[in-house]
């Protein structure tokens, strides 16, 4: 039996209330007389997020947050998915069961997101009808590939027809779309959107119906600018783990009401709104769901005392209360070592105008830029001094591609740094000063199996994330601090990005504008097709 102030999701009423448990369900809910310090409130939903981003296993994520109250998550295991297709998502959701946190997971629609990279597995319109058969996938992950929504991709269109025959949501990326493309984005049967920058995007795709995922993660955050539009659910997307451990969805209510969001409709964004789009039996406290509970001391600060899943204390005072013991991969790289000359750009000409990709601090979208570089010995040279620096996608799945070309924003003074993160397809993404700090970054991070290293000076840093090149087995805490190494790295070397690899890893999503790279080439996203280095 639980008492204090029930925060009611259903009438928006604050009042002393008795909640009886039995059978891991909730029997009862009573008001009550009384005076009472804590609050009540349902055990908190992050609707969309990827926790691979997170660079923890499914386990490790939940015993990192847990404890601030996330008591259910709806992730997109695309991540994982593009490495290892469903061979990938099993291991999620394995690794999941193994802990009290509830892990629902989202079908992924683009897998690979684009057919302009290359990926490790690709998953059909069939093997998606599979997926949605499973309880535990509650709906078709987010569309990323709109021009495919928007040119009746017979495979896209048969993934979100399988997404309704099963009665299952389809969430949307579509960022920037508007007009008659978001009227068909949306007719299509697409319900969410998770990618708005601005006040008139998400104005525009509420008054048509679209359901609005305010977005708080580590490298996009959307919360401040897009608050006063409106919203139907608050997440995170991605999380790096030194912001986990500060909080998650509880640091986001807090947010929400400083920004001036009454409490408790913050509270149903995170709660019964998540919870009836996709149909869970969680984020309510009425008879007969599932009794996730979180104990807070006011609905200000949304300090969490204690947290209940099933009825089960599983967190007390910011402590887990259960034990983890993350499930092993094998090894998913298939890449040879690289030489500095594999880094080079040849040019016969003494300088040359060239294409930029310009990286916008806290944002996914990029600009593109220009800049006329020098060439020596038949090699165009980055612009240090204008922070025009090399970037590289490498291909690691046997098929031994790779691409060159430029990246402003980054601000490296000398050095290069890799990461085997870079969305989706996950290949590996390197930026640099010169190449040949560019190859040993590349080789280090096949050497470790994956994860983030930085090069200075002859000097290696890394983290290893040997579970598919996206996540450790090692906790929170330690992944952090190798995290926050890396970073006082990136300073020295001159980067002033607050979430430097974050950022870099998005550099090769083909999916946001304007400018990115894969490992085919330079792609501009707004036309949809590549485009030369050389201008």
């Amino acid at each position: 039996m639980i008492r204090g102030n029930l925060v009611n999701v259903f009438t928006g009423e604050i009042y002393p209330a008795e909640v009886k448990i039995k059978n891991n369900v909730i029997e009862c809910v009573k008001q009550i007389g009384g005076k009472f310090n804590e609050y009540i409130l349902p055990g908190f939903i992050d609707a969309h997020i990827h926790i691979e981003s997170s660079m923890l296993t499914p386990s490790r994520f939940a015993e990192t947050v847990v404890p601030y109250g996330t008591t259910s998550v709806v992730s997109d295991p695309h991540e994982i998915a593009n490495v290892l297709g469903t061979r990938g998502i099993k291991y999620m959701i394995k690794d999941a069961a193994n802990v009290p946190l509830n892990v629902f997971f989202t079908a992924p629609s683009c897998v690979p997101a684009t057919p302009f990279e290359t990926s490790g597995a690709i998953i059909s319109a069939k093997e998606i009808d599979r997926l949605l058969d499973d309880d535990q996938i509650v709906a078709l992950g987010e569309m990323m590939n709109f021009p495919g929504v928007l040119g009746d991709d017979p495979e896209v269109m048969a993934k979100i027809e399988a997404a309704k025959k099963h009665k299952k949501p389809v969430d949307g990326h579509a960022p920037l779309l508007a007009g008659e493309e978001l009227c068909k984005y949306i007719a299509a049967g697409i319900s969410t959107d998770h990618e708005c920058t601005l006040a008139s995007e998400v104005i525009e795709k509420r008054k048509l119906g679209m359901k609005i995922m305010l977005r708080q993660g580590s490298s996009a955050k959307n919360l401040a600018d897009l608050i006063d539009s409106g919203g139907d659910f608050i997440v995170s997307d991605d999380k790096h783990p030194e912001d986990l451990l500060k909080g998650h969805v509880n640091l986001m209510l807090k947010e929400a009401v400083k920004l001036g969001l009454d409490p408790v409709e913050a509270i149903k964004m995170v709660t019964i709104n998540p919870a009836n789009h996709y149909n869970l039996n969680k984020g309510l406290i009425a008879p007969g769901k599932d009794a996730d509970i979180v104990i807070i001391d006011d609905l200000k600060d949304f300090n969490v005392r204690e947290v209940y899943i099933g009825g089960n204390k599983v967190a007390n005072e910011g402590k887990p209360l259960f034990e983890t013991k993350p499930l092993e991969l094998q090894s998913t790289f298939k890449i040879s070592y690289k030489k500095p000359e594999d880094f080079e750009i040849r040019s016969n000409n003494e300088e040359e105008k060239v294409n930029v990709i310009k990286a916008i601090e806290g944002q996914l979208i990029t600009e593109e830029s220009e800049a006329v570089l020098m060439a020596f010995n038949g090699n165009i040279e980055p612009d240090i001094g204008n922070d025009i620096l090399k970037i590289a996608v490498l291909e690691r799945y046997g098929h031994n591609r790779m691409a060159n070309a430029f990246v402003q924003g980054f601000g490296l003074l000398n050095g290069a740094i890799a990461s085997s993160v870079a969305h989706d397809s996950h290949n590996i993404i390197v930026v640099g000063t010169n190449s040949q700090d560019m190859a040993d970054a590349v080789n280090k991070l096949v050497q470790n199996n994956g994860g983030l290293v930085a090069v200075l000076n002859g000097n290696y840093y890394s983290l290893n994330l040997p579970i598919g090149g996206l996540m450790s087995t090692s906790t929170a805490n330690d992944v952090s601090s190798k995290l926050e190494e890396l970073h006082d790295v990136l300073n020295i070397m001159g980067c002033k990005l607050a979430s430097p690899f974050m950022t870099m890893s998005f550099m090769a999503l083909l999916v946001i504008p304007k400018l990115k790279i894969s490992d085919m080439g330079l792609f501009d996203v707004e036309k949809f097709e590549f485009v030369d280095i050389i201008k």
